[in-house]
């Protein structure tokens, strides 16, 4: 007999199982089995589909257990079937053996997810806030939905009003005279054992008959005897987290504080996003001496009582309320870019381009245009969306230049789709979350929903491909040339800015629909149909778009005659017959022709007179740039006349086209040029206030230099700064090369220090659309402070170039940075005793001892003591500074956050762990609050207790410090940032003193495989955290007994040690010791 087959927008309810012998059960409920449907190859659960009750269900399995696992599967889930409602997430669970309404939970009963009071009816008791002494709940997860707590509600009605339970009676289904389905045996009331919470079990992996464990440990319970054929049920709160509880103190300190009924680990993460019921059949007591023998009547309870609900839900209000479709249909808006007001068409291509992207076949479409800089790429791609628009219900712009830029367009387009509507969870929560990983998948799923077939993204300026396959690189996309500093010898505009180059694949949808325009300077054939961009062929061309451009109509009219004139045989050029010449010096080349159209529409000069200046400003700068190409010099030559003739109306303007070359092309706005201490008095006037910054930035964008750029929400604009300016990437060529033929010092100074005193401290909230805006700046600065010799007062400030690339992960330039400025702290460590000293003793005088830079001077002393381990010293600085922070800026500001930090690794260093783990909560407390659960300052602090913790051997919580922290960076940084490697290593240190020793070895390995990937083995051999791995991983082997691996890890951290600390260290003389005693 065939199953019957039905559509993905049948099934209304999903039912979500952990584990293998949740899945068994819940398949056994099913009263009817359905075939399996086509699915998108994005969604890699398998699903058994079926129906109870006449309600078609859903059932997924978990790859593995936890709240990620659970989040995937349910994203995955709800992209296949899209009119699912709501979910039952049924498995087994540890229970509290408190007493409720129902009597004492014990193993075999089920616990339901109820909202009570505050709670939703599920917590995740390991994300919070810290308050003194524990950790304090902040937010909820998603209540059940109300069709299935009215189900519930009258469930237990009725089984109050029967003489027997149809709960019970489900769980008998199972054939247990079956080999795999035996395990859903009733075990019986006898074999429930409780023991006392402090008694530990004797012998892990043995049932505590076998390991030895004490019957008189055991509690004695009351015993009802209708327990054997009536399944008891507790509504309530159920705790969600990472860590598994085998510990019975932890449990009852944990249910105490949250009033839980019931510990599971996979509700938080489907929780987040999908209305759920959570239910727990109870397997064991969260303690030591949990073990599988009620694993299978559990998992079979649990299925039984979800099987129940069906026949108390209503089928209409299930089967008839299809879910609102999502609305993926978002206006024309391009405001990134600056669109030309009149596009001369390029009739040939854009035919050819829309046969390449209106094929009939249910495939992603892409083309590739490709040519050199400035001929029209971006100009032809926006003019087909325009002209195309109805064909698409969404046309996007992201700027490919690099991954800073694509992942910042990807961000603009995330907040635009949230706000626009659309009502996308996971959107939303992407947004909200601030996380680059997350923003990135969310976009990419967004356009990947099947009924999202209909759009059209264009990747622009992808001029620095990495197309690597099995191994080999496509000859067709090798890396253009990169230009690093300003220099008078450099051939071709092609390589204006440092560029790294990447894959784009991994930000293209992967789906089976849509449409993408890619543009280039290089042929990509590998992503899909090529099409060529070459200079403009016809003289009329080019004609045209200096009248347009220069709104003179005598050269339109000089247009039209030359496209008669074969026919004709008439010449009416005597109104201005430069024009053609001036065409004809110009080549075609879009760029230039529009320049020199915008010159001419400014200055009232024929064109006679513009080809008289064209000429000499060629030979000028052939004499300067003699290997420059043609292409190159006749763009430059139209700049050099509009330089010229800006400088003479305004030299500030004609100054920062100069000052531009040490920035980014990309978006130059008011407030970066405002900041910093160094300024030339040229750019302190432009920037005196925004009337005169944006009248210059208008004079520049009349004469066709510069564009004016939009942001694309208010909000993101007030959080990071006014809406900027930006020129195209040949202009940006023409000011490095020609405008700045050799190095100023003085501009890149002014560089310097408008980019380094933009920088934000990571903790403060508005910082990361700030950092993401300024990174391609600071890149700039990167290439050039090599060569100039930086100034103390500038040693802050590439401390702080340092710290923004560390944020971003950007490991090699913050290191460089770092170095580059301890070598001048370094000079200056052993007098700054005494000058900071002397600063307070000013300080206090002048201001006050509560004045701000007081405090700030009272910190830095500090610091300086407890490096130099004056503990005592140190102390008194802190709790000084603390006091007069905590009157002045608030207890939750920032600097008295960080400061009661700096008190706390004080305290630590001197054993003195209650009062450390006092400053230690409070920072967390107050870092939540202010900055919110996934700062990395918050993060940190809770990794730093995790430390505390292990120092006290209180491991367990000391591991859910660590999971959590790992958690967040990997969530913020990724996998193999530093942040993350460290706390890795951490935990590895954990499980080692645990004696747990394969897990210690697993993620030990794992850490030093992100460390040679993130830095390379050359510079793991100088990383402290890389190191201190490579250390612990040796003491691990050691604490097995092979001394031969001992010996190898030992010895790489003897090498890295002699050249970080010097060979008469004591670090040194340990890690020596370890090399040639531990492991001989």
């Amino acid at each position: 007999m065939s199953l019957k087959k039905l559509t993905p927008d049948s099934y209304r309810v999903g039912w979500i199982c952990p584990l293998e012998v949740e899945q068994i059960a819940a398949m056994q409920m099913l009263d009817e089995v359905h075939s399996v449907l086509e699915q998108s190859f994005t969604d890699h659960n398998v699903y058994t589909l079926g129906s109870i009750n006449g309600h078609n269900v859903v059932i997924a399995g978990l790859p593995q257990t936890g709240n990620c696992s659970a989040a995937t599967v349910v994203t995955q889930m709800r992209m296949t079937f899209r009119n699912l409602r709501y979910g039952l997430l049924v498995g087994i669970g540890g229970g509290v053996p408190t007493e409720t309404d129902d009597g004492v939970i014990r193993l075999g009963h089920v616990v339901v997810s109820k909202p009570i009071d505050e709670h939703s009816g599920a917590v995740q008791y390991d994300r919070g806030k810290a308050e003194v002494g524990h950790l304090e709940r902040t937010g909820s997860l998603m209540p059940p939905p109300a069709v299935l707590l009215n189900a519930a509600q009258s469930l237990a009605v009725q089984r109050a009003r029967i003489d027997y339970d149809p709960i019970w009676r489900d769980t008998l289904r199972f054939n247990t005279k079956i080999r795999g389905q035996r395990q859903f045996n009733f075990p019986g009331i006898a074999n429930d054992h409780l023991y006392q919470p402090d008694y530990y079990h004797q012998k892990q992996g043995m049932s505590c008959e076998k390991a030895g464990c004490k019957p008189e440990q055991r509690i004695k319970r009351p015993v009802d005897e209708d327990d054997e054929e009536f399944v008891v049920v507790h509504r309530g709160t159920i705790a969600s987290g990472e860590l598994v509880i085998k510990s019975a103190s932890r449990r009852d300190r944990l249910a105490q504080r949250h009033r839980v009924l019931c510990f599971e680990t996979e509700a938080a993460g489907a929780l987040a996003d999908f209305p759920c019921m959570v239910i727990r059949g109870i397997s064991d007591y969260c303690d030591s001496h949990k073990n599988n023998s009620w694993k299978g009547f559990a998992a079979a309870a649990a299925a039984a009582y979800a099987r129940q609900l069906f026949f108390h839900m209503p089928i209409e209000l299930v089967q008839d309320s299809p879910c609102k479709p999502t609305p993926f249909k978002l206006p024309f808006y391009l405001p990134e870019i600056s669109r030309i007001s009149k596009f001369i068409a390029r009739e040939e291509e854009l035919t050819r381009m829309h046969e390449a992207l209106q094929s009939a076949a249910q495939r992603r479409r892409v083309a590739v245009l490709h040519g050199l800089g400035g001929i029209g790429k971006t100009q032809l791609a926006i003019e087909y969306s325009d002209r195309y628009r109805k064909d698409y219900s969404t046309s996007v712009w992201l700027d490919a230049r690099d991954e800073t830029t694509i992942n910042q367009s990807l961000l603009r387009l995330a907040t635009r789709i949230d706000s626009h509507g659309a009502s996308v969870n996971y959107i939303s929560a992407a947004v909200q979350g601030k996380d680059q990983t997350q923003i990135v998948a969310a976009v990419k799923r967004w356009f990947e929903e099947p009924e999202n077939n209909y759009w059209l993204i264009i990747y622009d300026n992808y001029d620095h491909p990495n197309l690597e396959i099995a191994g080999t690189k496509n000859k067709d996309c090798s890396p253009l040339p990169k230009e690093k500093t300003p220099r008078a010898d450099s051939v071709g505009l092609e390589g204006e800015a440092t560029s790294e180059p990447y894959d784009i694949r991994k930000y293209l949808p992967e789906a089976d629909h849509g449409a993408i325009i890619v543009t280039s300077r290089v042929s990509l054939r590998k992503l899909g149909s090529c099409i060529q961009i070459e200079k403009f062929q016809h003289l009329e061309e080019g004609l045209e778009i200096l009248a347009l451009t220069s709104c003179r109509e005598n050269i339109r009219q000089g247009r039209v005659a030359l496209a008669n004139y074969e026919t004709t045989r008439l010449r009416q050029f005597e109104t201005d017959s430069a024009a053609i010449e001036l065409a004809q010096r110009l080549d075609g080349l879009p760029l230039a022709l529009a320049s020199a159209g915008a010159y001419l529409e400014q200055v009232p000069i024929t064109c006679t007179e513009y080809l008289q200046e064209y000429q000499k400003s060629w030979v000028q700068l052939h004499e300067g740039t003699s290997e420059l190409p043609s292409y190159d010099k006749a763009l430059c030559t139209t700049w050099n006349i509009s330089y010229t003739h800006i400088e003479k109306q305004n030299s500030n303007a004609a100054l920062l086209l100069r000052q531009w070359a040490y920035f980014d092309n990309n978006d130059i706005w008011y407030e970066l040029l405002q900041g910093g201490e160094y300024k030339p008095d040229w750019l302190r006037d432009l920037t005196k206030d925004r009337l005169t910054f944006h009248g210059v930035m208008k004079l520049l964008c009349n004469h066709g230099l510069v564009q004016a750029s939009l942001l694309d929400t208010p909000n993101a604009a007030q959080r990071a700064g006014s809406a900027g300016y930006s020129v195209h990437a040949c202009v940006h060529s023409w000011m490095i090369h020609v405008l700045n033929q050799h190095l100023c010092e003085e501009m890149t100074r002014a560089a310097l220090h408008c980019v380094a005193s933009y920088v934000l401290e990571p903790e403060q909230p508005e910082s990361l659309s700030k950092q993401r805006r300024l990174l391609r700046h600071a890149d700039r600065c990167y290439d050039m402070i090599n060569t100039i010799e930086v100034r103390n007062e500038e040693l802050e400030l590439t401390y702080n170039l340092g710290s923004q690339y560390f944020f971003q992960g950007r490991f090699g330039g913050a290191e460089a940075m770092y170095e580059r400025a301890l070598q001048g702290l370094q000079r200056r460590f052993k007098k700054a005793g005494a000058l900071l000293s002397w600063a307070l003793e000013g300080r206090r005088k002048v201001w006050g001892p509560e004045h701000s830079s007081t405090l700030e001077t009272v910190v830095n002393l500090g610091l300086l003591y407890y490096e130099q381990d004056r503990f005592r010293e140190a102390e008194a600085m802190y709790e000084r500074a603390l006091q007069g922070q905590e009157k002045v800026l608030g207890p939750e500001h920032p600097a008295t956050l960080i400061t009661v930090g700096n008190l706390r690794h004080v305290y630590a260093s001197q054993a003195r762990y209650e009062e450390a783990e006092a400053m230690y909560e409070r920072a967390l407390q107050g870092f939540e609050k202010v900055l919110g659960p996934e700062n990395p300052a918050t993060l940190n602090t809770v990794g730093h207790l995790g430390s505390l913790y292990t120092s006290q051997a209180r491991f367990e919580e000391a591991e859910a410090m660590y999971k959590r922290t790992l958690k967040g960076f990997e969530k913020a940084w990724g996998p193999e940032h530093l942040l993350t490697l460290g706390t890795m290593t951490n935990l590895g240190i954990l499980y080692s003193e645990q004696c747990r020793f394969n897990e210690a070895k697993a993620q030990f390995e794992q850490t030093l495989t992100g460390y040679e990937k993130t830095l390379g083995l050359k510079s793991m051999k100088t990383n402290l955290n890389a190191l201190s791995c490579l250390q612990s991983f040796g003491n691990l082997y050691y604490k097995q007994g092979e001394l031969q691996n001992a010996r190898e890890y030992y010895i790489r951290a003897q090498e890295g040690c002699l050249v970080v600390y010097g060979a008469d260290t004591p670090i040194h003389r340990y890690v020596t010791y370890n090399s040639r005693v531990r492991s001989a």
